[in-house]
């Protein structure tokens, strides 16, 4: 009787959770589109088949959303349509509307959003009406409040301002991507948004905040924000004040940084702090400037270790030897037996004033003997 009862509760439990085990390790990187959707069907029937699966499937089959819609089509068809590339909705909400929205919502652990319809592969955007339907729930927020990754992607000024919905405490990965076409203002609005992300979600370890080039768009307090969070791991972002700076260079777990230094070179005071251990865990450094000047200053003083280099100047090399001199930088700043990879990006290189750079400029790079990539990369007006 009891061996029989060991094994009733095997069946109810082990099983379910050996079902999110072995599916749950599945890369999802690694499925096809036909696999995903073979994958779906067969959690669906399963989730169909046994109530004790059904728990399990559910979580497993919702866990990451690309896009709303999935939700919205849950929800009666009474309440919803089709326009093309867009959902609508036809009525307000009502409770039992969002009781089945309740069933779901809190089994989504990753979401990507794609804002803007002109960016869709096959997938629907949410219209005007649907955004503030739920930006209302009869529950506190946030919407999906387990969410632990989201991407906002493609975003205008308009649907920026309903990121706010989806703000987690347990959110760890935060990926916007702002296009320049798409947004029109970067105002006192969504920088009030911006700002009150690190309170809304403290855990975030892996944020990415990419706006269009137009300068009349980019966020004043992006540096404010990230010497919010002192446990990031990858941080992608636009221009960073020197304090910005200072605060990523002490993060013990800073492993990926991509970043803008100041139009202006960084002081002397901040070249001191720099002097000392630095950006200690970091693996990539990928470092975007108008001129090299700006970035001799920030080389200058920095000692660091990682694997991956790429600088991107912007507005090309004043002559020739500037770039040797850069180089050189690097080669005293860069543990020797770490760096793998280096990259070299040279954009609009004044029309009249050539740039001939000889292959000797690279020689300090010989230095690293485990450098495996040198890439360099110029417009028609910088000749190696």
């Amino acid at each position: 009787m009891i061996a029989e009862l060991r094994w009733k509760i095997f069946d109810l439990v082990a099983i379910p959770n050996m079902l999110v085990s072995i599916v749950g390790r599945l890369p999802e990187f690694e499925w096809g589109m036909d696999s995903k959707t073979f994958m779906r069907k067969s959690l669906l029937a399963l989730a169909l088949t046994c109530k004790s699966f059904t728990g399990p499937a559910l979580d497993l089959l919702w866990r990451q959303l690309a896009g709303l819609e999935p939700l919205i089509k849950c929800l009666p068809q009474s309440l919803w349509k089709q326009d093309g590339k867009k959902l609508q909705f036809q009525r307000t909400m009502i409770l039992d509307d969002w009781s089945i929205f309740c069933k779901y919502n809190y089994r989504v652990h990753s979401l990507v959003n794609q804002c803007h319809e002109s960016f869709m592969n096959g997938e629907m955007i949410c219209g005007t009406e649907i955004w503030r339907a739920l930006s209302y729930p009869p529950f506190s927020l946030p919407l999906l409040p387990n969410l632990t990754s989201l991407t906002w992607t493609e975003t205008s000024d308009e649907t920026f301002l309903y990121i706010r919905l989806f703000m987690t405490p347990q959110l760890t990965m935060l990926n916007i991507h702002v296009r320049s076409s798409t947004f029109n203002t970067f105002d006192s609005s969504e920088q009030s948004i911006l700002s009150s992300i690190p309170e809304s979600c403290p855990s975030v370890s892996d944020f990415s905040l990419v706006i269009g080039s137009s300068r009349s768009i980019q966020p004043r307090n992006t540096s404010t924000v990230l010497q919010c969070w002192s446990h990031l791991t990858s941080v992608r972002t636009g221009t960073v004040s020197e304090a910005g700076i200072l605060h990523l260079s002490s993060l013990p777990s800073l492993r990926v940084l991509k970043f803008q230094l100041p139009p202006t070179p960084i002081s002397a005071a901040t070249r001191k702090l720099l002097q000392r251990p630095v950006f200690c865990a970091l693996q990539e450094l990928d470092v975007t400037c108008k001129r090299l000047f700006i970035l001799e200053a920030f080389l200058e003083k920095l000692t660091v270790a990682p694997k991956r280099l790429s600088f991107t100047i912007t507005h090309g090399v004043d002559s020739v030897r500037a770039l040797p001199a850069s180089i050189s930088y690097i080669a005293n700043g860069c543990a020797l037996s770490s760096l793998q990879q280096v990259q070299f990006n040279i954009t609009n290189q004044p029309v009249d004033r050539d740039a001939l750079i000889e292959a000797e400029a690279f020689r300090p790079l010989f230095a690293f003997h485990n450098l495996r990539k040198l890439d360099f990369k110029a417009d028609e007006h910088c000749i190696v």
